[in-house]
C-alpha cells in the first residue's frame, strides 16, 4: 500500500469538545437557562442531556411539549448568541490539533466538519480558530433531519467530501458522536476531553480513545484501518 493509497481517505471532525475546548461554556448556558426559569436538573447528568445533542432534544426534555416551534426557535438564536459571545475571548485549538490538521492537509487529505450545533455556531468556531481553508466542507445540525447518534451527520459530511464512509476517521468526545461515526462505518478516535477515559472506553466502541491531539499523528490514523482497540 502506497502513502497515496493508505488510509484515512477522509477525517472527519465533531467541533466542541474536539476543534476547541468549548462544552464548558456550552453546560454553563444551559444552566443558566434552567436557573433562571426554575427547572430542576442533575448537574451529573447534564453534560449527556446536552453534550452532542441539538437544543431541540434538550428543549424537549427539559420544557416538554409546551414549548411551541416558534418559542424554540427565538429560545435556540437567544442561546447561542449568549454562547458565541461568552466564548469568543477563550477559541482556541486544542493543543496538538493544529499540526494534526496542517499535516493532513499537507498529504492532501479532504477534511470536514461535522457538528450537531447550529451553522452560525460551526462557522463562529471555525472562523474563529483559522481553520476554514482546511476543511473542504461543514455540516451542521441545521442540515440534517436525525441528531446523533444517527450517522446521517457524518454520511453527509462523506458524501460532500466524496469519501467512502468505510475509508474515513472521525474524531469525537461524546458517547453519541462516537456511536453516530460508528454507525456511519467510519474508524473513530475518542478524545477524552469531555467524559472520562475509562467511560469511553466502557461505553463507546472507539477504535482508539486517547487524551488528547498530542497523542495522535498520521501514521496512528493509517494504523486503524490495520490494529484492533486500543
Amino acid at each position: 500500500m502506497t502513502p497515496k493509497d493508505s488510509r484515512p481517505h477522509a477525517i472527519i471532525f465533531d467541533m466542541d469538545g474536539v476543534l476547541v475546548n468549548s462544552n464548558p461554556y456550552h453546560l454553563q448556558k444551559w444552566k443558566d437557562l434552567l436557573n433562571e426559569r426554575g427547572i430542576r436538573y442533575d448537574e451529573a447528568e447534564l453534560p449527556q442531556q446536552v453534550i452532542g445533542l441539538r437544543n431541540d432534544f434538550a428543549f424537549q426534555y427539559f420544557f416538554g411539549p409546551q414549548l411551541g416551534p416558534e418559542e424554540k426557535k427565538r429560545l435556540n438564536e437567544e442561546l447561542e448568541a449568549k454562547f458565541r459571545k461568552i466564548f469568543a475571548p477563550h477559541a482556541k485549538p486544542l493543543p496538538g490539533l493544529t499540526e494534526l490538521v496542517a499535516t493532513c492537509h499537507a498529504a492532501g487529505i479532504p477534511m470536514a466538519v461535522a457538528s450537531a450545533a447550529m451553522c452560525k455556531n460551526v462557522e463562529f468556531v471555525v472562523n474563529a480558530v483559522g481553520f476554514r481553508s482546511y476543511f473542504r466542507t461543514m455540516v451542521s445540525g441545521d442540515e440534517v433531519t436525525h441528531s446523533k447518534p444517527d450517522p446521517e451527520i457524518y454520511l453527509t459530511a462523506a458524501r460532500k467530501l466524496g469519501a467512502d464512509p468505510a475509508s474515513c476517521a472521525a474524531f469525537e468526545d461524546s458517547f453519541v458522536g462516537v456511536e453516530a461515526a460508528k454507525r456511519a462505518g467510519m474508524k473513530c478516535v475518542a478524545l477524552g476531553t469531555t467524559f472520562p477515559m475509562d467511560e469511553l472506553r466502557r461505553e463507546t466502541h472507539a477504535d482508539l480513545i486517547v487524551p488528547g491531539f498530542e497523542a495522535v499523528n498520521l501514521q496512528t490514523l493509517r494504523g486503524l484501518w490495520t490494529a484492533g482497540k486500543q
